[in-house]
């Protein structure tokens, strides 16, 4: 798998490890880490190979390799697209580009991670199906060019479908959350519980009452190891929770379970990402269609999430003193 030390690629590769797989994971540390597979490194059938998706000769010898490919190797988080626009697209693009050559060229079945950052800015709060239309901004809006790049690996893996009958499925990930994610480019989640433990305001964004739907990291890893293997080829599936919460309300839950005495701090959009970024009122994914394939959908709730992910920061807490 490429991406494989990050946070959902760490937790699937465990996961492939309990059920008798043996792992190569690709990663060049760039926003995944070695704190991630810790746990991993000494486990028979894993193997960590700390190297870029975009190195020809390297994914060339991992996909060879392997039976199947979970591709999950992207740029991510609001913060990397705008300090680092040019890496967002060369890696999102050229990485997916050379996959995706390797597994035609060796006839791997093959697992593109998508996001549903491709259905663009839709104002309504109604689910998104994987046929609904995407609604862009300009170009000049940095956000978008991550969207488009996303947009381009779906594109690039289906044309290879089309006309290589290339064996893959694509999955449109609406934030997956859990132990061992990072607060550090913008995943509100951790960065929420991080600066409730430190005392720190938490940082709304706008004024809050932007909704988003979040599911857990091992209920995302039952869907991506379902449609590896039962999905049909060519296909696109969300995979997300239909439970719905504002960022205030949000915000308000981790104080609670936290106890924290932090207070909500309001900041600009602007004044937070600079000109270029805009956010979106609503995320809500229909999950009818892979429900219908492999009869998945989501058992964690958003307690569930936050329940773990604040015992995962409060350990690491506890580590530090």
């Amino acid at each position: 798998m490429t991406g494989g030390a990050g946070f959902i690629g760490s937790h699937l590769a465990e996961s492939l490890l309990d059920d008798g797989w043996e792992v190569w994971a690709l990663d060049d540390l760039s926003t995944g880490s070695l704190a991630n597979v810790e746990r991993l490194r000494d486990r028979p059938g894993f193997h960590l190979v700390v190297d870029s998706v975009l190195h020809w000769s390297a994914v060339n010898e991992l996909v060879y390799k392997c039976d199947v490919v979970y591709h999950l190797a992207a740029a991510v988080g609001v913060r990397l697209i705008v300090e680092q626009p040019v890496q967002t697209l060369v890696t999102n693009l050229r990485g997916t580009e050379i996959v995706l050559e390797h597994c035609h060229r060796f006839e791997k079945r093959v697992l593109i991670a998508s996001t549903s950052e491709v259905y663009g800015d839709h104002r309504e709060e109604r689910a998104l199906a994987e046929t609904d239309r995407r609604i862009y901004g300009p170009t000049t809006q940095k956000r978008w060019a991550y969207a488009d790049s996303k947009a381009m690996d779906e594109f690039l893996a289906l044309a290879h479908h089309a006309e290589h009958n290339l064996d893959c499925v694509i999955v449109r990930l609406f934030n997956t959350v859990g132990p061992r994610q990072s607060g550090r480019y913008g995943m509100v989640i951790p960065s929420f519980v991080q600066r409730a433990f430190a005392g720190e305001p938490l940082e709304i964004h706008g004024d809050g009452e932007q909704t988003r739907c979040f599911c857990h990291v091992s209920d995302t890893i039952a869907a991506l190891s379902g449609l590896m293997d039962r999905g049909l080829s060519g296909q696109i599936y969300n995979v997300g929770s239909e439970e719905r919460i504002s960022i205030n309300g949000l915000a308000r839950r981790v104080l609670d379970l936290t106890g924290s005495s932090s207070e909500l701090e309001y900041v600009p959009y602007g004044d937070v990402y600079g000109i270029g970024i805009e956010d979106m009122l609503h995320r809500i994914p229909s999950i009818a269609k892979i429900g219908e394939t492999i009869g998945w959908k989501p058992e964690r709730t958003l307690d569930d999430i936050l329940a773990d992910v604040i015992a995962f920061e409060r350990s690491r807490s506890e580590v530090a003193l």
